[in-house]
């Protein structure tokens, strides 16, 4: 994921309608829900769900299956996974994080190089 990526994900769940949509869907994956039934259950007019879904669909966060003449919305939980590795990737690169550092006594964040959709660093072979 890039950084105009990032911003149009974030963008799109910014919104009230779209995050509860986004939700809605999250809890009825893998198979999301027809465009019908979001409808009732979030009570939105047919119009204002089409313009919600079509902005979230457009950053790739729910994805359209037209089954004749209905069509059903389930959320793409790939582009969430990586909107939030993205939004970890540096998390304790400058080393000034973590419990030992905040005096807290919380569970910091990530180890170095263990922030979900990064690598772990591999171990330096000694001479």
């Amino acid at each position: 994921m890039n950084t105009s990526e990032a911003v149009d994900s974030l963008a799109a769940l910014a919104q009230h309608s779209r995050l509860d949509i986004f939700r809605l869907l999250v809890r009825h994956a893998p198979l999301g829900l027809p465009a019908g039934e979001i409808a009732r259950q979030l009570r939105l007019p047919g119009p204002t769900l089409s313009f919600h879904l079509n902005v979230l669909a457009a950053a790739g966060l729910v994805e359209p299956h037209k089954n004749g003449r209905s069509i059903r919305y389930s959320p793409r939980l790939e582009a969430v996974s990586s909107l939030a590795a993205y939004l970890v990737e540096n998390c304790c690169s400058a080393g000034e994080c973590g419990p030992e550092k905040s005096g807290r006594g919380g569970p910091g964040c990530f180890p170095a190089g263990t922030a979900p959709g990064r690598k772990k660093p591999k171990a330096r072979k000694q001479a």
